[in-house]
């Protein structure tokens, strides 16, 4: 196989899963929300999954981010700083791979 192959394979398996990243970070966002706002009760069976499953795959990237972070009063930026380090990845990093092949 040619290396560019394996390049651009990459380049468009990353991609998506950085877009689906996104969807679940934004879910995990509106979720948290709900909860805390008791608009959704988290003893619910399929809302406790929701949770415990979008706090599985967001926590590992949002937890060193929110120890950078200064405490902003209740306020969580963490996920703004990663959805817009992933913006970066996906519109500029990943089309520079592009172009390097």
């Amino acid at each position: 196989m040619n290396l560019s192959f394996i390049d651009a394979l990459i380049v468009y398996f990353v991609d998506p899963v950085l877009g689906l990243f996104i969807f679940i970070l934004i879910a995990a966002i509106i979720l948290s929300w709900l909860i805390s706002f008791k608009i959704v009760n988290p003893y619910n069976p399929v809302v406790g999954s929701l949770w415990r499953m979008t706090s599985m795959l967001t926590e590992p990237v949002l937890r060193p981010i929110r120890s950078i972070l200064p405490n902003l009063g209740g306020f969580d930026f963490s996920p703004l700083v990663v959805i817009l380090l992933i913006q970066f990845i996906r519109g500029w990093l990943l089309p520079q791979i592009m172009t390097a092949f």
